[in-house]
């Protein structure tokens, strides 16, 4: 997986923006952002999890995700090895995260039917 496809996946989430966060690209609804790249380098991006998501995809997928590290990791803030993820992969956390923070006037992401 390449930074831009990591930047295109995030981009086609309804409502999402790129933005800038301390020197790396960010992708948010209005204020709220939902994940990174470039951290800690440009082998990895980040998505906005809540803990129990990111000890899902941290055990079931080692060699692709791992919490942030600091206290940051502690609140769900997982890093993914850009390298090791597929599509379907990033397609599933980068929504994870989308609505982890997306107000629920902007609907579900495109092809997802509301349950």
């Amino acid at each position: 997986m390449s930074s831009s496809r990591f930047r295109r996946t995030a981009l086609a989430l309804p409502g999402a923006i790129e933005g800038a966060h301390q020197g790396h690209a960010d992708f948010r609804i209005g204020k709220r952002i939902f994940a990174t790249i470039g951290y800690p380098d440009n082998d990895w991006g980040m998505v906005k999890l809540t803990p129990e998501q990111q000890s899902v995809l941290v055990e079931a997928e080692p060699e692709i995700f791992r919490p942030v590290p600091g206290g940051w990791g502690k609140y769900g803030n997982t890093n993914v090895r850009l390298a090791k993820a597929d599509a379907t992969t990033l397609q599933s956390a980068l929504t994870m995260a989308w609505k982890n923070i997306a107000p629920k006037s902007i609907g579900p992401p495109r092809g997802k039917k509301k349950p």
